[in-house]
C-alpha cells in the first residue's frame, strides 16, 4: 500500500525554547531537541480562556458580621449569614478550648464567611466556590485565589472563596466537614439569590454549579458531590442531608485522598465532571493522590460527562495561593526543600487559570470548543507556561475493551469475547500502579488502579545488529462487537501509555514465536516511519537524556520510545498510526524535592502517571480507505519504531461522543 502521513491534528510548527532548571543532579539544561515541552502551536478554534472576559467586576464580603479575628467579615459584610452547627464532621481534640478560645466560636457556631466576585450583568450567571486547604489557621488562605475571582467574574461567573481557616491547623478527619460546608454555602447563595436586597437576586444559575478545592479541599470537593445525593451523613445518621444542588463539575487541585473514609472506604463518587491536576516538585502532598479519585469515579447513568487529570513539571502545592507562595512546609521550610527547580509562581497561577477556566466553559457552558486540549495538552502549547505536562483523559462514553482490573487471567480482557495475545514479547505482567508515596500511614500507596507491563527487545543475541520481527501487543475482538457497540470513523480509539526504564536482554536466535510472530510479519506500512518523524519526536522530555552517566550507559535506555497502533478488520484490511503523533510517550519524570538526596522518604524519586492517547478511527480509514471500522477484528501495539523498552498500558477501549 501507498504511504501516506497522518496528523490528529494541523501539521504546525513546533514552539521550541531552550530552558534552564534545576534537576535530579543539579540544573538542567533542555533544548529544542529533547524537551518535552516543545509543544504544538494554538490549534483550537476557541479564545484564550486566561484572558478577562467581556463584564466589569464587582466585588463582596458576606459573612457573621461578628467575627473576632477576621475584620472582613466583621466590618465589611454586604450579606450577614446565620452560623451552622458543624459539631457532628469537626471534632476540635484536646485543642478544642485553646481554639474556642482564639476564634470565639465552637463547631456548634461555625461562620459562613466568604469573599465574592461577580458580574455585573443580567445573568443568570453558572456559581463556582473554591475552598482552600490546611495551612497555619492565623496566616488566612481564601485571599489567595482573588486571581481566579477576577478572571472568572470578567468571564460571567459568580465566584465565592470560601473562608474554614478556623477548621486549618493541627486538627484531623475534617474534610468531611469542609465538603458539608461547600454545601451549606450553596443554600446561603440560594437564600442571596432569592433576597431582592442582595445584588445576587435572580443573577445565578443553580443548575450550573462547580467546586473547586484546594489541597484538603481537593479531597473535599469530591465529599460535596458525593454528601450532596445522600439522606443522611455516613458517620451519624442522625444528622440528614438534605442538598440536591446542580453541581455539574469539580475540581481538585493537588489534592489529599482518604483522610476521610467512611466505613473504613473511600468515598464513592459518580456521574459528574471532574479535573485534577498536580504538580511533581510538590512539597505537601507529594504524590497525586487525585488519581484515586480519577480512577474510581464512574458514569452509570448515560449522561454526558468527562474526567481528567494534568501533571505538571516543576509546580509546587503552594504557589496555587498567593498567600501561600512557594515553602510548602512553611517559610522555613527552604532549609530542607529544593526551591531551585520551581516553575515561576505566575507562570504556575496561569496554568491555573488556563485549565479552570476552559473547564468550566465546556462543562458548565456546553462549550465543545476546548475538549481537545484535555485529551492532549499540545494543542494548546502555545498558551501553556514552558514545563511538562502529562494529561488523561476519559469520557463517560468509553467502553473497555481492557482495563486489567477484573481477574488474573493475562489473556482476557474486560468486555465478553475480548481476548490478548503476546507475540515476542520479553516481560509481559499485570500489577497495581503505585504512586511514590503516602499522603497518611493508614492508607495505600497505590494509585488503585491496575495496569500492563510490556517489554520487548528486538535485538537478536550474538547476532550484531540483527533485528528480529516486531514484537507486539494484540487485542482481538468477537464476532460483532465493532457492529454492536456502533464503531464507525467518528468513534475514537482510546488508551493510557508510559515508557519506564530497562528492557528484557535481546532474543536468542530462533527464540520468536514464530506461530504467532509470522503473522505480524506481513504489516502494513506506516506513514512517517524512522526517518521521516517530525515535531513529535521533539515531545520526548530531556530527563532521559540529560541523566547522570550510569544512565548513559544503558542499552537503548536513553532512546526515546514509540511504536505503531495497527488495527485489521474482519476482511483482513489493515492501517496503522505512529502513537507519538497523539501525544507525548514520556518515561517518568525524576524530582528532587528536598535539598539533599539521602533526605528523600520517596519509594522512588519519579510519579508513574501514564498519558491518554485518543485516535480518531478516521485516521485508520484516511492511511487506508479499504479499512471498516464497523467490522474492526483486531488492535495491535507493533513495537518496531524503538528496538527495545518497556511500556506500562491501561484502559484500551473505545469512545465515542466528545
Amino acid at each position: 500500500m501507498s504511504r501516506r502521513r497522518v496528523f490528529p491534528m494541523p501539521a504546525r510548527a513546533f514552539v521550541a525554547a531552550a530552558v534552564t532548571v534545576s534537576g535530579c543532579y543539579g540544573p538542567l539544561r533542555l533544548t529544542p531537541s529533547d524537551h518535552a515541552t516543545v509543544l504544538a502551536e494554538q490549534s483550537l478554534d476557541a479564545d484564550h480562556p486566561a484572558l478577562p472576559g467581556p463584564y466589569r467586576v464587582s466585588r463582596l464580603y458576606y459573612g457573621s458580621g461578628t467575627d473576632k479575628r477576621r475584620p472582613e467579615y466583621r466590618d465589611s459584610v454586604s450579606i450577614v449569614t446565620e452560623t451552622v452547627d458543624a459539631s457532628k464532621l469537626v471534632s476540635l481534640g484536646a485543642s478544642a478550648s485553646e481554639r474556642n478560645g482564639y476564634w470565639g466560636f465552637t463547631p456548634k457556631e461555625f461562620p459562613l464567611n466568604g469573599r465574592a466576585w461577580y458580574p455585573e450583568g443580567e445573568g443568570p450567571f453558572p456559581l463556582v466556590l473554591i475552598v482552600h486547604g490546611n495551612h497555619d489557621m492565623r496566616d488566612f488562605s481564601d485571599p489567595g485565589y482573588g486571581y481566579l475571582g477576577e478572571l472568572l467574574a470578567s468571564r460571567g461567573y459568580v465566584f465565592a472563596s470560601i473562608d474554614m481557616n478556623f477548621i486549618n491547623g493541627g486538627i484531623r478527619n475534617e474534610n468531611d466537614g469542609r465538603g458539608w460546608f461547600l454545601l451549606k454555602h450553596i443554600d446561603a447563595f440560594r437564600e442571596f439569590a432569592a433576597d431582592e436586597t442582595t445584588p445576587f437576586h435572580g443573577k445565578i444559575d443553580f443548575d450550573r454549579i462547580a467546586l473547586i478545592g484546594h489541597s484538603r479541599g481537593g479531597e473535599a470537593v469530591g465529599h460535596a458531590a458525593a454528601f450532596n445525593r445522600l439522606s443522611r451523613y455516613p458517620d451519624d445518621a442522625s444528622l440528614e442531608f438534605d442538598f440536591n444542588h446542580g453541581i455539574r463539575a469539580i475540581i481538585a487541585i493537588a489534592p489529599v485522598d482518604g483522610q476521610y473514609l467512611p466505613m473504613g472506604r473511600f468515598v464513592p463518587v459518580e456521574n459528574i465532571n471532574y479535573m485534577v491536576f498536580h504538580g511533581s516538585h510538590d512539597g505537601d502532598v507529594t504524590s497525586f493522590h487525585g488519581l484515586r479519585l480519577y480512577n474510581r469515579l464512574s458514569f452509570t447513568d448515560g449522561g454526558d460527562y468527562f474526567k481528567t487529570a494534568i501533571y505538571m513539571y516543576r509546580a509546587n502545592h503552594g504557589q496555587w495561593n498567593t498567600v501561600w507562595g512557594n515553602k510548602d512546609n512553611g517559610p522555613r521550610s527552604a532549609r530542607r526543600l529544593d526551591l531551585r527547580g520551581l516553575i515561576d509562581g505566575e507562570a504556575q497561577r496561569e496554568f491555573g487559570k488556563i485549565y479552570i477556566s476552559a473547564f468550566l466553559e465546556t462543562t458548565l457552558r456546553d462549550r465543545p470548543d476546548y475538549m481537545p486540549m484535555f485529551r492532549d495538552h499540545r494543542t494548546i502549547g502555545g498558551w501553556l507556561p514552558e514545563t511538562m505536562y502529562i494529561t488523561q483523559f476519559e469520557s463517560s462514553g468509553f467502553r473497555a475493551l481492557a482495563s486489567f482490573e477484573e481477574d488474573i487471567d493475562l489473556t482476557t480482557g474486560t468486555a465478553p469475547g475480548v481476548t490478548l495475545r503476546g507475540d515476542s514479547l520479553g516481560a509481559w505482567r499485570e500489577n497495581l500502579l503505585d504512586l511514590r508515596s503516602r499522603n497518611r500511614p493508614t492508607t495505600s500507596s497505590s494509585q488503585d488502579n491496575n495496569a500492563l507491563w510490556l517489554g520487548w527487545n528486538n535485538r537478536v543475541a550474538d547476532a550484531g545488529d540483527a533485528v528480529g520481527t516486531p514484537a507486539g501487543y494484540a487485542i482481538s475482538l468477537p464476532g460483532g462487537l465493532a457492529a454492536g457497540w456502533g464503531l464507525g470513523a467518528a468513534s475514537r480509539l482510546d488508551l493510557q501509555l508510559a515508557a519506564v526504564e530497562g528492557h528484557p536482554s535481546p532474543r536468542r536466535p530462533g527464540n520468536d514465536d514464530e506461530a504467532e510472530a509470522g503473522e505480524g510479519r506481513d504489516e502494513p506500512e506506516i506513514d512517517g516511519g524512522d526517518a521521516e518523524r517530525d515535531g513529535g519526536d521533539a515531545e520526548r522530555d530531556g530527563g532521559d537524556a540529560e541523566r547522570d552517566g550510569d544512565d548513559a550507559e544503558r542499552d537503548g535506555d536513553d532512546e526515546p520510545v514509540d511504536l505503531s497502533v495497527v488495527v485489521k478488520d474482519a476482511d483482513g484490511e489493515s492501517a496503522g498510526v505512529r502513537l507519538s503523533d497523539y501525544g507525548p510517550i514520556r518515561r517518568p519524570l525524576e524530582t528532587v524535592v528536598r535539598r539533599r538526596n539521602d533526605a528523600e522518604s520517596f519509594d522512588n524519586q519519579w510519579e508513574l502517571v501514564l498519558q491518554s492517547f485518543s485516535i480518531p478511527l478516521a485516521d485508520f480509514v484516511e492511511a487506508n480507505p479499504s479499512f471498516d471500522p464497523a467490522r474492526l477484528d483486531e488492535i495491535r501495539l507493533l513495537f518496531d519504531r524503538t528496538p527495545a523498552g518497556t511500556v506500562v498500558v491501561d484502559d484500551i477501549g473505545f469512545s465515542s461522543g466528545r
